[in-house]
């Protein structure tokens, strides 16, 4: 990747070194995190790329900028885009009942008291549609919630490691909302069921659609549901908080993966994910090639809560992968309304998300720029460094 001086792009390279120092002196040689790799793009080019500490601790492997990560969560903005890319095509329409495509959902209920598998339910006020899904309004949930019964009742079922999404739709269906779809936000595994739903829809696999359609388009080479093993080399290990002591190693599955989580599933670099973030900068397009309308990026990136309310008001999670004060969430992207609600440095209209190994992607169109930060720790609330580094990445602009 072709790295440029950061002036030449409106950006100061004196402060931009703060981003390492910083990186380096509080997360990195104290063993909090094994190690990091962090990208500030602008006006289209690359102005900083800084990899620091290990890709493995155990190996001592320095991190590369080739280097493979689980991008967990990062997968979700994929799968909306995909989803986006078929209402594109008037496959379907955002207000289309999801039962519809999914006939088990036809029948879905609302938890009102019980514990698994002895719940009273009600009926919904309404169907849910497929904006909930991409909106995260509903009524699903996560297992590692650990907040309702009815996440509880996700963990024994093993919601989170179904064999393939067959089976994982028939599982969920058989589940109870947590609350009537469009009354609330949660954090949930919607983006899942739209993976599902790109399949019905398209007629493809999951991984299949998206090599067709995203990845290849925008040579995004070592993105998929899968590590292959002459890339393992390259694999980041993963490593859980350990508040008594350095992270621990934890092992997991990059081989042979069956199910396809639209939601979580994905491996890719910093490369990859730089394609498919700069095709969303640009309004949908990269190198000539258009994977998304300019009018479908601008619908994806507006907050869709009602009445134009924040995550305070309208989220019931105990988690996400964004500060909730002076933040909406629009159709797959966590979307910035208030920058002096939220008490960070950025501005209104930002979008990104991020995944469980506190990986993050943000994306500022006022000012043509997209930062990516790669590392693999869970879980992403352990340290609050996205907020750190947009206060030393944004104090970094020059004036114009």
């Amino acid at each position: 990747m072709k790295v440029v001086s950061p002036e030449s792009v409106g950006l100061d390279s004196s402060i931009l070194e703060n981003v390492r120092s910083y990186l380096e002196e509080t997360y990195v040689s104290q063993g909090k995190y094994v190690g990091t790799l962090t990208l500030v793009a602008r006006k289209g080019e690359i102005a900083y790329l800084d990899a620091l500490g290990f890709m493995d601790r155990e190996d001592q492997r320095p991190m590369q900028t080739d280097t493979i990560f689980r991008i967990y969560s990062m997968t979700k903005a994929v799968t909306s885009i995909a989803v986006m890319q078929l209402l594109e095509q008037s496959k379907f329409r955002l207000d289309d009942p999801v039962y519809w495509y999914i006939p088990s959902f036809k029948d879905l209920r609302v938890f009102q008291a019980g514990e698994y598998p002895n719940f009273i339910t009600s009926r919904p006020k309404r169907h849910m549609s497929i904006r909930d899904l991409l909106t995260h309004m509903s009524g699903l949930t996560y297992g590692f919630m650990y907040r309702t019964n009815v996440d509880s009742a996700y963990r024994k079922i093993n919601s989170q490691s179904p064999k393939n999404l067959d089976d994982f739709i028939e599982a969920v269906s058989k589940m109870p909302l947590e609350f009537s779809p469009g009354d609330k936000w949660n954090y949930s595994i919607s983006t899942d069921v739209l993976g599902y739903l790109v399949e019905q829809i398209s007629g493809l696999k999951l991984d299949e659609y998206f090599k067709k359609y995203i990845f290849e388009p925008l040579g995004m080479v070592d993105t998929d549901f899968t590590c292959p093993k002459e890339k393992l080399d390259r694999l980041a290990s993963l490593y859980e908080h350990n508040p008594s002591g350095e992270p621990r190693f934890m092992e997991t599955p990059a081989l042979d993966v069956t199910y396809l989580s639209g939601g979580g599933g994905l491996f890719s670099t910093m490369s990859d994910y730089y394609h498919f973030a700069s095709m969303l900068l640009n309004q949908g397009e990269l190198n000539g090639k258009r994977i998304i309308g300019r009018k479908t990026i601008e619908l994806m990136t507006t907050n869709h809560l009602p009445d134009g309310k924040d995550l305070t008001e309208m989220s019931e999670s105990a988690f996400s992968e964004t500060p909730y004060a002076g933040v909406g969430f629009g159709l797959g992207f966590s979307v910035m309304l208030d920058p002096a609600k939220s008490q960070t440095l950025s501005d209104i209209g930002e979008f990104g998300w991020g995944g469980m190994a506190s990986t993050v992607f943000f994306i500022n169109p006022k000012e043509d720029m997209l930062v990516i930060f790669m590392t693999q720790l869970i879980p992403s609330s352990t340290y609050q460094v996205r907020r750190e580094l947009r206060s030393l990445i944004y104090s970094a602009l020059r004036p114009e």
